[in-house]
C-alpha cells in the first residue's frame, strides 16, 4: 500500500467538527505505570506522593502482597526522568525492587471524531484513574499484527467499532471505563498499545476483557497482550 505523503508530517490530534472547523490540537496526556515488590509500607509511599504533589496514583497489587503500581501523568515528557526520577531515587522507594516486566509508558491520541478533542486528550484519562469510586484497575500493553496495519481504512473502522461499542456500553452501565494509550516508539518490547481499564469492581474488568477477546481484533489481529497488572488504589492525586 504506498505511503499518502500529504499531512504526512501534520502530527496533530485532530478531533470533531466543532463551530464548522475541525478540532486540531498538538497536545496530549503521557502516563506511565511502575511497578514495584518489596513494599512493606505503602503508608510512607503515599506520604511522599502527597508531599510531592506529582499527579499520581498508587495501586495495591492483587497478585503481590508487597507489590504496588505507581500510575503518574505529564505532559512534558521530561517530567519521567527530572521530577518523577528525583522522587524514585528517594529513600522511601530505596529498598523497593522494579518489576521492570510491568513498566507502560503511553500518550493520550484522537480517533478524529471526539466532541472536545481537549477534554479527551488531557482530562478525561486524570478524572477517570483520579475516580474515587473507581478503585481498581486492570493495565496491560498490547500488540496488533502486521495484518492489520494492511487493512483498508474502512475495515479496520469496522473492526474497531465493535470493540467500541462493547466499551461504551460497559462505560454506561458503570461497569468499566478505558483508557487507550499509544506506545508506538515507547514500549522496550516493540508494544502498540497500554489499555487501562477502571471501575467499582474487579470481576466486571475481567468481564469485560472475556467480552473483548471475541471480537475480530482480539481474536484474528491481536499479536500478543500482557503482562497484566492487577491492583486497587490506595491513593488518588490526579492532575488537576
Amino acid at each position: 500500500m504506498p505511503v499518502n505523503m500529504e499531512g504526512l508530517t501534520d502530527i496533530a490530534e485532530k478531533g470533531g467538527v466543532k463551530d464548522g472547523v475541525r478540532q486540531s490540537l498538538d497536545r496530549r496526556l503521557f502516563m506511565q505505570l511502575l511497578a514495584f515488590g518489596n513494599c512493606s509500607d505503602t503508608g510512607a509511599i503515599i506520604e511522599v506522593l502527597k508531599k510531592s504533589g506529582i499527579p499520581s496514583v498508587l495501586y495495591a497489587d492483587v497478585n503481590d502482597p508487597e507489590g504496588v503500581g505507581l500510575l503518574t501523568m505529564s505532559e512534558d515528557p521530561g517530567f519521567f526522568v527530572n521530577e518523577l526520577r528525583s522522587l524514585l531515587n528517594g529513600k522511601e522507594f530505596s529498598s523497593l525492587e522494579l518489576k521492570s516486566e510491568y513498566t507502560m509508558l503511553g500518550r493520550t491520541y484522537s480517533l478524529g471524531h471526539e466532541e472536545n478533542l481537549e477534554d479527551w486528550l488531557i482530562n478525561r484519562s486524570p478524572r477517570v484513574v483520579g475516580n474515587s469510586a473507581w478503585q481498581w484497575a486492570v493495565w496491560y500493553p498490547l500488540k496488533r499484527s502486521g495484518a492489520f496495519a494492511r487493512l483498508s481504512p474502512k475495515e479496520q473502522g469496522e473492526i474497531l467499532m465493535e470493540h467500541g461499542v462493547i466499551g461504551r456500553a460497559f462505560g454506561k452501565a458503570d461497569l468499566g471505563h478505558d483508557i487507550r494509550l499509544s506506545s508506538f516508539g515507547l514500549d522496550k518490547n516493540d508494544n502498540d498499545f497500554v489499555i487501562g481499564l477502571i471501575g467499582r469492581e474487579l470481576f466486571p474488568l475481567s468481564a469485560l476483557v472475556q467480552t473483548m477477546r471475541k471480537t475480530v481484533q482480539t481474536s484474528t489481529y491481536i499479536d500478543r497482550m500482557g503482562p497484566f497488572f492487577i491492583g486497587k488504589a490506595i491513593y488518588q492525586a490526579p492532575a488537576k
